[in-house]
């Protein structure tokens, strides 16, 4: 149909439905009332699409149009294994559901307009009309090798179409080999994508080839450019006398560093000395600016990067190791270069003053977690002698930090305690054990004194009202809030609400009422959940977890860039060359630098977690008809999750539930057989058999073990 014959009848068809007397009608309706003869139906058909796909029209679940309501909405597509999707909208909390039949074509990642469709639930529905741009450029997969052509088989479970590959263009893969492929078509109805293999990453059964393959899903860059190297090489020198000048030379101060045994980039280092009645707390951070100069071959790679990324089995950094594990880290023994931030503590836990300067520092002794939680928990009395010139700043530490603490708790902070998972790899990358990892008291210092000097450098930069990036944390959804409190009523917990927001004080108290409970590890999860994601951010809108007005990344600039950009303009303040032009400059990068750290953070947490998850199913594969107790962590329509003690997560399916039907119950969270009576309930404790695995969506199978069921059946 001509453009223009299709504008005038769209303004036709329009005018009709949006007429005060018409109601609701299907096509055919339509085409009767304005005498569309049967060979030209399809034309009106084309008429009615071409609305729909402006927002003009809707069209409800039962074909019936009508006048639209909402304008059409861009977002990102998110695909599901299961053929249905969700589009992310800009600015908007909640995603748009779009049914299998809705999805009209659109991939993962796709950039998709849609219009909104009649809902059955509380949660918006809508029906993609049209693809914008494809997001999913390139796709890692398994490559199967035919005569003549060859096909990748996705890895990633949303992507639920195989791609195909002439022969020509397969680089010499074959069947087994995980490839990166390059789509050249996306194919279209009753027609596969197709692609062209660009890299050959390995066999799938080579060592180390299952992570290199999520490494490469997720875009994650591992090699530096040559020149990001040669630049790293020039500017690591020792530092000399003319670094050091006019900076607080503090390599008298007693100074030690307090990591994890496997840490190589040491970037925050602490000294501790009383002042009287008063603590004085120094925490040195390095000064790694002094190496990548703003807008540097380095520095627009630590950007493109924006965060280390720590895998089971690797660490991707954001600068060369000549810099992160070299001259930027605060080694014993060595001149280096840092920012202080030195506070000065009341014997309540108040920082009543500071300073922060730039400085040069020497550090005495290279501590671990372990050796220090040895001497301030459990007296070990070889480690006592061996570090003895330590342990009374060891000792004080532990005072202030549980003053620092005290003081937190006092006004609301949350602390969620969650072990991490860690995972022992072999020689080959397989894992050989799995265990919950939790923080120590020694872990717990450090933590204290890096908030206390991001809280304390975020507060100064607020009140000089000059352009700063912040780690912002917004008060939570009160719809996510309410549906807690409804959860956890069924366990006797309540929350307090007042003005439709709650106050972080009321989660901690939630928290410290389920301490030490069956249900302690479940409803923190779920607490967590009800929270929004922390972001970087250039307006100080508070960090509601933290229960703090002012809050920064100030202490880990060697891994995480907004650390670096702000200590750029820390040192522009000191200096004094914080002018309007700089200013000015600020305000302009620093938005743009918030948002992409905030993304290359989530895509960073997002790969660290699927590796981890990906450890833990190869793991579970050879444990298959072993029995283990756990508790339950999630109920759903389609099963119950079941966690174990090291913190593995399997799913019993409903079908392998004895009883002829389940009925999920979202509101108390419990799944009840209509037939046995039988209920599961969220945090009860069962016991579970591994019963399979499946490595490619990390999926591990349970199935319950219950004595008395086996007698009735």
């Amino acid at each position: 149909m001509k453009k223009e014959l299709l504008e005038e009848r769209k303004q036709i068809v329009y005018e009709l439905i949006c007429d005060d007397l018409y109601v609701p009608m299907k096509a055919k309706e339509i085409a009767i009332l304005m005498n569309v003869p049967k060979a030209q139906r399809h034309e009106l058909q084309e008429v009615l699409d071409a609305l729909v796909a402006e927002g003009k029209v809707e069209v409800s679940t039962k074909g019936k149009y009508t006048k639209g309501t909402s304008p059409n909405l861009t977002g990102v597509f998110t695909a599901h294994a299961r053929g249905f999707g969700f589009v992310t909208i800009e600015g908007e909390d909640e995603d748009i559901f779009i049914s299998e039949s809705n999805t009209n074509g659109a991939i993962q990642d796709d950039v998709v307009q849609i219009a909104l469709v009649p809902s059955s639930g509380k949660r918006r529905e809508g029906k993609v009309v049209k693809i914008v741009d494809h997001g999913l450029k390139t796709v890692v997969g398994t490559f199967d090798k035919n005569k003549t052509f060859g096909f990748v088989r996705p890895d990633n479970p949303r992507i639920n179409m195989d791609i195909f590959v002439p022969i020509e263009r397969s680089k010499g893969a074959v069947t087994g080999h995980k490839v990166v492929v390059e789509l050249t078509s996306y194919g279209g109805k009753g027609k596969k994508p197709e692609g062209k293999v660009i890299e050959i990453i390995g066999h799938e059964n080579d060592p180390g080839t299952d992570i290199m393959s999520l490494v490469r899903a997720y875009g994650l860059p591992v090699e530096f450019p040559e020149k990001v190297l040669n630049q790293a090489e020039r500017v690591a020198k020792d530092v000399t006398s003319a670094d050091m000048a006019g900076r607080m030379d503090l390599r008298d101060w007693q100074t030690v560093t307090i990591d994890g045994e496997d840490a190589k980039d040491l970037d925050d280092a602490v000294t501790l000395t009383r002042d009287g009645d008063f603590w004085q707390l120094g925490v040195h951070i390095a000064d790694v600016t002094n190496y990548v100069q703003e807008n540097s071959a380095l520095d627009v790679e630590a950007l493109k990067r924006g965060t280390s990324v720590y895998l089971v089995d690797r660490v991707i950094p954001m600068l060369p190791h000549t810099l992160s594990n070299g001259i930027c880290s605060l080694n014993q023994g060595e001149d280096r270069l840092t920012l202080s931030c030195i506070m000065k503590i009341d014997a309540k836990g108040n920082i009543v003053d500071h300073r922060i300067a730039e400085s040069v520092i020497n550090v005495d002794r290279r501590m671990s977690y372990t050796d220090v939680n040895k001497i301030i928990t459990l007296k070990d009395p070889e480690k006592t002698e061996e570090y003895k010139d330590f342990v009374r700043m060891f000792l004080d530490m532990k005072e202030v930090a549980d003053l620092l603490r005290a003081k937190r708790r006092k006004r609301g902070s949350i602390d969620f305690d969650f072990p991490e998972t860690k995972v022992i790899l072999d020689d080959q990358g397989h894992p050989v054990d799995i265990k919950p990892y939790d923080r120590n008291p020694a872990t717990k210092i450090i933590e204290d004194f890096m908030l206390a000097a991001n809280e304390t450098v975020a507060q100064d930069y607020f009140w000089q009202e000059i352009p700063f990036v912040y780690r912002t944390h917004e008060v939570p959804d009160t719809e996510k809030i309410k549906k807690l409190s409804t959860f956890i009523n069924n366990f006797g917990y309540h929350i307090h609400m007042g003005s439709d927001e709650v106050h972080p004080k009321e989660l901690q108290k939630l928290l410290a009422k389920i301490e030490d409970t069956p249900v302690e590890g479940l409803i923190s999860r779920l607490t967590l959940r009800s929270m929004k994601q922390a972001k970087y951010s250039v307006e100080c809108v508070g960090h509601f977890g933290l229960a703090a007005q002012y809050y920064c990344h100030f202490t880990s600039p060697i891994r995480r860039y907004p650390d670096l950009q702000i200590h750029r303009i820390i040192k522009d303040s000191l200096r004094g060359r914080m002018n309007e032009k700089r200013m000015e400059h600020y305000w302009k990068i620093l938005p743009g630098v918030a948002q992409q750290a905030s993304q290359l953070e989530r895509r960073a947490d997002e790969a660290e977690r699927e590796t981890i998850k990906m450890k833990k199913v190869e793991y579970m594969e050879s444990r298959i008809g072993n029995e283990y107790e756990g508790v339950i962590s999630g109920i759903t329509n389609y099963g119950l999750y079941v966690e174990l003690p090291n913190t593995v997560e399997g799913m019993v399916h409903v079908t392998t539930l004895r009883g002829d039907y389940y009925n999920y119950i979202e509101s108390i969270y419990e799944m009840v057989g209509e037939n046995t009576g039988k209920s599961y309930k969220l945090g009860q404790t069962v016991k579970i058999r591994v019963i399979g695995t499946d490595k490619l969506v990390r999926r591990i199978d349970f199935e319950l073990v219950d004595p008395k069921k086996e007698e009735e059946f």
